[in-house]
């Protein structure tokens, strides 16, 4: 327990309040049981170390990780019965995807340490209520996406925007942007978040991010896949070649039977890999149905979770019209519900139609459709229904 507490307390050391994310304020720190998961890379450690920084005296608090050499001999249940014996009432757990018996020992925390505040932290990946023991039940689950272009901006720039809703957007894009432009020029800024904005680390990778990015897919598939879905060599080995295609081709609505022919896979195991990819936030699957997607259906598009993972698996040659829709799809996703319409590239909320494009982007293909706009790339400030892309990138 010492070793720990050192590495625990030099952690909170290193760690900064001048920038959080998004989700920190959403999270009501007063539940005794809270989940968070999200992609590698995110910032989800961060945050917990925010939150133990910030405790008040009256309480102690501890950051552990499971992936630690300690908890290989020890059961972490035990752990949390002797640190409570010391006095301790907030526990910080990290990466609880590589710990095999997650479920049953947080239930029996829970349950058996009722004063004891539990955090832990998985891979997006990881279906909490699907564990041995269903803990979604007792604990707030929250998940955390990548950094939104306002997050970008504040968090390399210092300049902090609001964030808003998708109405506001609609409705006020026009007085809305003339305030923006008072605070950045969008489009340079843009572009670089495109690029290498929206993981966090991208502050300490500087000019290895992308290197850095390609390194962490491969973590997620090599290591966070097969904790917690079991899956064999051979599997890592046909997900990474389902993901170089995939790369090349995105965003495509895609023939099962030809894709499975190419990754030398069953039709129900592509479904499968391409649900497992989803789940992990490497690529992002849209489907027709608000409901979403399992791995049961065939989606009806599939594109990468985020652009900076297109730039990462590229080698420097990316087309620009799925950089845009990637871009919208992704930034949409975390507060609205996005799915396939019959017109237009996107449906938000089952209410608005949205093209996604240039700047000379018309509106042809959305002729006559109710509550229908442009999403148009390349302009600082729209018109009626044709709004500026960037400004899609304020919404969390």
């Amino acid at each position: 327990m010492e070793r720990l507490k050192s590495l625990s307390d030099a952690a909170v050391r290193r760690v900064k309040l001048t920038f959080k994310r998004y989700l920190y304020e959403q999270i009501n720190w007063e539940r005794q049981l809270i989940g968070i998961s999200g992609a590698r890379g995110s910032g989800k450690t961060v945050m917990l170390l925010q939150y133990l920084k910030q405790l008040p005296k009256s309480k102690t608090g501890l950051y552990i990780s499971l992936d630690d050499v300690y908890f290989t001999d020890n059961k972490l249940v035990y752990f949390a019965e002797e640190y409570v014996k010391y006095g301790g009432n907030v526990l910080l757990i990290d990466e609880v995807h590589k710990y095999p018996n997650w479920s049953q020992e947080l239930k029996n925390i829970y349950d058996n340490l009722p004063d004891l505040q539990v955090v832990f932290t998985s891979s997006s990946a990881l279906e909490v209520h699907k564990g041995s023991h269903d803990l979604s039940r007792r604990a707030r689950l929250y998940n955390l996406f990548g950094l939104s272009f306002r997050e970008f901006v504040e968090l390399k720039y210092k300049i902090k925007l609001s964030a808003l809703s998708i109405e506001s957007i609609i409705e006020n894009h026009s007085s809305i942007v003339n305030e923006i432009l008072k605070e950045i020029k969008p489009l340079p800024l843009f572009k670089e978040y495109l690029q290498s904005g929206y993981y966090p680390f991208f502050l300490d990778a500087k000019n290895d991010y992308l290197n850095q990015l390609t390194s962490t897919i491969n973590l997620v598939l090599e290591g966070d896949l097969p904790a917690i879905h079991r899956v064999d060599f051979s599997s890592i080995i046909k997900m990474k070649n389902l993901l170089y295609v995939i790369s090349k081709i995105v965003p495509f609505k895609p023939n099962i039977e030809k894709l499975s022919s190419q990754t030398n896979t069953t039709r129900e195991t592509l479904l499968k890999y391409l649900y497992y990819l989803d789940r992990a936030q490497v690529v992002k699957l849209l489907g027709s149905d608000s409901k979403g997607i399992n791995y049961l259906n065939r989606p009806e598009k599939v594109f990468l979770a985020n652009t900076n993972i297109a730039y990462a698996l590229s080698d420097g040659n990316v087309d620009i019209g799925n950089i845009r829709e990637t871009f919208f799809l992704n930034q949409l996703s975390v507060n609205n519900t996005v799915t396939y319409p019959k017109k237009g590239d996107f449906k938000i909320d089952n209410k608005y139609i949205f093209e996604v494009g240039g700047k000379s982007k018309n509106y042809k293909q959305i002729a006559k459709v109710q509550d229908s706009f442009i999403a148009a790339d390349n302009i600082e400030s729209g018109f009626g229904n044709k709004i500026p892309l960037w400004l899609f990138g304020m919404l969390y």
